[in-house]
This record gives C-alpha cells, structure tokens and sequence, in this order.
C-alpha cells in the first residue's frame, strides 16, 4: 500500500467494486430521460484530435457548434472544443458563445514524454491563445518507476505556470490531469495516480487520452471517482472527473454518469465537476434523445 493509499484510508475492492457496478448497469435504463442525455451532451468536451486537422477544419467544428445552438435551441451547448494547443486561438476567435470552453491536450500529449520545460511552455503559450482549460498526462515515466515526487512536481509546474499566466489576463484555467489508467498495472495504481493528480493541483482527473489501447473503463472511473470522495472528505476540495476515450453512445454516457451519482453525488452531475471527452458521441446522443438519427456533428 502507498503512502497515498494509507493517507487518505483508501484501498479499492474489486470484488465490491464489481458488485456494485453490476446493479449499476441493470439500473441504467430507469435513469434515462430527456433531461438527463440533455444534461450529458452539456458535460461534453467535443474531441477532434486528428493529424490531420487544419485550422479550417477546426474552425468548421466550432462553426456547427454555433450552428446548433441556432438551430437546436431548446439544447443546451457542448461544454468545450476540445483540440491541440496550437488551434487554441481558432477555436477561441470562431466560437460565438464564450460559454463554450476552449480545451486543449498539452504538455507533449498524448505521450508526456519531453523536456519539463518544453510541457511547460506549451501550456503556458496555449493559455496564451485563449485556452480555458489544460488537459495534461500525468508523467508514466516517473510514475511507473515510483518516482511520485517527480511525478506530482511536474503537475505543480504546470499548475503554477497557466495559473500565472491566466492570472495576467485576468482570468483561471481549469487544469485536468490524464492518468492513463490502461497502462496503469491496478486498481491500487489508478487510485495513487488519483490522489497524487489532485495533491498537485489538478481541478479534475481524467481516464485516457484515447491513444492506447485500452482507456475509459467503468471500473476504473469507479475507483477514481472513490478518490475524489476520499479526498473531499479529506480537504473539503470538490475535483471533477472526466472519462475520455472509446465513448461513442448513449449508454456510454449514462454509464459514466451513473457512476459519478452513485459515488460522488447529485452535487458532482455538472459540467464544472463532470465531463465527457467525446469525438463521436454527440450525434448518438442527439439521435436518442430526438428518436431519430440525427447526423449533425
């Protein structure tokens, strides 16, 4: 058991866990409404991440989102675009409402495998074009070699570093932390990641990055989702969870938000504390809720 694990009198049950996510989805029907998928496509952070993406092809995403708050008036927007940091500025000079967020990966995703300085300047320089909010990977390769210290320094640079920056603009950003929980070797590993993620600073920790080859899983939300209990009762601080990768339908999205009601509660079922990192998931939700397909995005 971690130093993490013993601090804050955590230790995941798979056994329990299992059971627990077992009612979880035989329940899922009886929570799906109108009011609750609307409330999903609110929490989503609409993810183009593509090699291929070009400044046009952002914009022309943001240009739907603008579109449909035209012509789906009675829906709430997406949470955020969600892009790399050098489109920051696109999507920040296309959107029409600044509601919607500008989210961007940063700090050498999806890999996080650089020079601490070059993931810093990245950040900051993406705060710099207009980010609202930085999704950085937690550094695996002091992690996995139990270097925790160097691990969680990492988190506090870039903490301090967009802080500063938004801080000259007169504005925050929302920092989340990526634990890549599928290269992660168990259920007491995601959680130590958990809970080193948000000491260091982190306002929301997040599954994946939808680059490996496993990410978002229930079992893995469940455990992070335990720690984000675990550390409010502890610190009285409210962080966010955000799953991300191999989410495209609707139950998906009831899934996830299930999980967050059950173990955090109705307090977490907000685009402030839950989020979506979705590529494809909007037009299944639309296509639920209108009782049609609907290809909008």
């Amino acid at each position: 058991m971690t130093d993490f694990l013993k601090k804050y009198d955590y230790l995941p049950s798979k056994d329990r866990i299992d059971g627990d996510l077992s009612r979880i989805a035989e329940n899922l029907a009886s929570i799906k409404s109108e009011k609750v998928l609307k409330d999903c496509f609110s929490m989503m952070d609409l993810t183009t991440l593509k090699t291929s993406d070009t400044v046009a092809s952002v914009e022309r995403l943001v240009g739907k989102v603008n579109d449909f708050a035209e012509e789906f008036s009675d829906y709430p927007l997406p949470a955020s675009i969600c892009v790399y940091p050098n489109f920051a500025s696109a999507v920040k000079g296309t959107r029409k409402d600044p509601q919607l967020h500008v989210t961007v990966v940063s700090a050498c995703f999806p890999s996080s495998q650089s020079f601490l300085e070059v993931k810093v300047r990245e950040c900051e320089l993406a705060v710099e074009q207009g980010a609202d909010e930085v999704d950085i990977v937690l550094a695996l390769n002091h992690f996995l070699a139990g270097e925790y210290d160097l691990a969680a320094a990492e988190i506090v640079a870039v903490r301090q570093a967009v802080d500063r920056v938004a801080a000259s603009q007169g504005r925050k950003v929302v920092l989340k932390v990526i634990l890549e929980t599928g290269l992660l070797q168990s259920l007491e590993d995601i959680a130590t990641a958990s809970f080193l993620a948000m000491e260091a600073g982190a306002d929301f920790i997040k599954t994946s990055t939808g680059k490996v080859d496993v990410n978002a899983t229930p079992i893995a939300a469940y455990v992070m989702c335990e720690c984000i209990k675990a550390f409010h009762s502890a610190t009285g601080r409210k962080v966010g969870f955000k799953p991300a990768g191999g989410m495209s339908t609707a139950s998906d999205a009831l899934c996830y938000y299930s999980i967050v009601a059950t173990v955090l509660g109705k307090d977490w079922l907000n685009r402030d504390l839950l989020r979506f990192g979705v590529s494809r998931m909007a037009n299944n939700l639309l296509s639920e809720i209108e009782g049609r397909t609907v290809v909008f995005f």
